[in-house]
């Protein structure tokens, strides 16, 4: 079987000639001579060379598991799903397609769209990617990146696999929720004894490796090396500064005095450091004209949307690109023009206290494994170089080996309501890789229970199965369920979409016209409904990019707001639950949906005196 896989590409080469004659096998048409240049640089690849092994692992594992252990760099996420699609065309398709997740839904549009490319496939037909309020797939797609939580939903929906053969889980080492749980979904399943023959490959960093050996059993590992070059030696600096988006920007542009060769890669604990940054570094890159044009300064972060392929574009003039991101880059998003690191070893991560219920912004170090990934960033042929700006004795005395797993991080009740709801297994007997505190799943159903989303015996009432349709919170799902009692769908719709996607403010106003403009969108009950003010304002604006540069707004995420709007209001249209007409800005419509809101959010509601709660 490997050595039939191995003949698609390695009879193929650069030669004119044979370029008219080779065939793309997954389309039928001749390669393109772009393709013969990427797969030069796929060749150069450090896992290129653990190619035949892991075809050969993978037709010969008796799990059906195969676990790929790789640094950062080192090719993992484009050409392990191209090798398992070759694996499957192998097949005749007869066993399902291929299906790849990623932590981050930004990660599986920009590998979808890397890897189409490379493939020299058109993306949406042959490869393509599920994301949320975006499915690029087509009935054609053999190779799909999906956002791990959508899989999750899928493969608990058909308590089976779905419709792939090879499953690959990428990034382990991120330890999302999703993840961690579909490893233990499928642990528990048993590969062998569903239909198809699937395949699972999981995918992580070395640090991660012995954890996830023990987890499934000791299974066939393909080791990959490290990229060939020169690692450069951290410099640290002696105290942590008093302004990291100062010392950050100053580090850049030092580099760009020295002229030294090469991309900045830029590491910040949060997306508003990061857009201060940018505006800092746009701002005074022209005083470096003497030494060349200004360097292009992109922003890489969630809110981002379709504009991050930016970071992989050539700039025609030659600047230098100045990437500012924080951990969505850790080990996603692969640069190979990354000669120069600035690492401010913290990070800004949610993270929930089920004792409060509630969730806070905690601002703390990296991960050892998390601060080796960002100085890899810069190996490579040329000379590079990696500053921390902290001591190393903050990461020795400070750093956890690893990230913590999220899900001992985040609100469970979610992810109960969907064990729940598919009746895949009860909590306390799923398999985890690290299993969440037992207070914490008790608290979770507690609050399912106080929602209505529990019956007498632990299952799933009527509310509670309605409840589980909607791709929200339990209980932003069950203030929208009132907001049908109330009268006020239409705001409650808004105000859901608002408070699920990306914030529509990354930063403060950076000037007093941009500080009168956002004062204008504010309302006086509050932020809930200054929120829905800030998306009628910008629908009404006709979605306009300009308006909402003006006003220090974040123009994808709003998009994204307005995708999932229709999103929630076709599910709502589909189970026949009842609409209201807009009313926004009346008296009572304000205490209608004060009401709804109290409905879902009762457990954190706070007074000071007897008439704080809506009559």
């Amino acid at each position: 079987m490997a050595s039939q896989v191995l003949g698609l590409e390695e009879e193929t080469g650069p030669n004119p000639g044979e370029s008219e004659l080779a065939v793309n096998p997954f389309d039928g048409l001749p390669f393109s001579s772009r393709y013969y240049e990427l797969l030069e640089q796929r060749r150069s690849l450090p896992i290129w060379a653990a190619r035949f092994i892991f075809l050969e692992q993978l037709e010969s594992s008796p799990s059906g598991v195969v676990l790929v252990s790789g640094e950062p760099g080192s090719g993992k996420s484009t050409q392990i799903p191209q090798w398992c699609a070759e694996f499957v065309l192998a097949r005749g398709f007869q066993k399902g397609r291929v299906t790849v997740t990623q932590p981050y839904p930004l990660a599986a549009l920009s590998l979808a769209l890397q890897v189409a490319d490379e493939m020299d496939l058109t993306l949406g037909h042959e490869v393509g990617y599920s994301i949320p309020q975006e499915d690029c797939t087509g009935p054609d797609t053999l190779l799909r990146f999906c956002w791990d939580r959508l899989l999750l939903q899928e493969v608990a929906s058909t308590r089976g696999t779905g419709a792939w053969g090879v499953l690959v889980l990428d990034e382990a080492q991120e330890r999302s929720v999703a993840s961690d749980l579909l490893q233990g979904l499928l642990r528990d399943a048993r590969l062998g004894n569903l239909p198809g023959d699937p395949r699972v490959v999981v995918v992580t960093d070395p640090a991660l490796e012995p954890k996830l050996q023990a987890f499934w059993g000791n299974p066939p590992i393909v080791h990959v090396l490290g990229e060939t070059g020169r690692c450069p030696t951290p410099v640290y600096r002696d105290t942590v500064p008093t302004d990291r988006v100062e010392a950050a920007c100053q580090a850049v542009l030092e580099l760009c005095r020295k002229e030294a060769p090469g991309d900045v890669l830029v590491y910040l604990p949060s997306e508003e450091e990061i857009s201060l940054c940018c505006e800092s570094l746009s701002r005074d890159g022209g005083s470096l004209e003497d030494q060349g044009p200004p360097p292009r300064v992109l922003p890489l972060h969630p809110g981002c949307g379709q504009a991050v392929q930016a970071v992989y574009e050539d700039v025609e003039s030659g600047a230098r690109k100045v990437v500012v991101t924080h951990w969505l880059a850790d080990f996603s998003f692969s640069l190979p023009s990354i000669r120069h690191v600035i690492d401010s070893g913290l990070e800004l991560r949610s993270v929930y206290n089920p004792q409060i219920r509630a969730e806070s912004q905690v601002l703390r170090p990296i991960s050892k494994c998390q601060a080796e990934a960002r100085r890899l960033r810069a190996t490579g042929i040329l000379p590079g170089s990696c500053l921390c700006l902290y001591p190393k004795s903050f990461l020795e005395l400070e750093a956890p080996p690893l990230p913590k797993p999220r899900l001992c991080e985040e609100n469970l009740s979610p992810l109960i309501l969907l064990l729940k709801r598919r009746q895949i297994v009860e909590p306390g007997e799923c398999h985890f890789l690290d299993r969440p505190a037992p207070e914490a799943l008790m608290q979770a159903l507690e609050d399912l229970d106080y929602l209505a989303a529990l019956d007498d015996n632990g299952d799933l009432s009527d509310l509670g199965v309605i409840l589980s349709e909607f791709p929200l919170a339990p209980d932003l799902a069950k203030a929208l369920l009132a907001s049908c009692e109330f009268d006020c769908v239409d705001e409650m719709l808004t105000l859901a979409a608002m408070l699920t996607a990306a914030p529509g403010f990354t930063r403060p106003p950076l000037c007093a016209e941009e500080a009168a403009l956002r004062r204008a969108l504010e309302h006086v009950d509050g932020d809930h409904s200054s929120l829905i003010q800030v998306y009628e304002a910008f629908i009404q604006s006709g979605a306009d990019k300009v308006w909402c540069q003006a006003r220090g707004l974040n123009w994808a995420a709003l998009c994204q707001a307005h995708k999932l709007r229709g999103e929630l209001l076709e599910l709502m249209q589909r189970i026949e639950l009842p609409l209201s007409q807009p009313a926004f800005g009346s008296e009572q419509n304000r205490r209608d949906l004060q009401k709804a809101l109290v409905s879902g959010y009762f457990l954190k509601a706070g007074g000071i005196g007897p008439s704080v709660l809506p009559e």
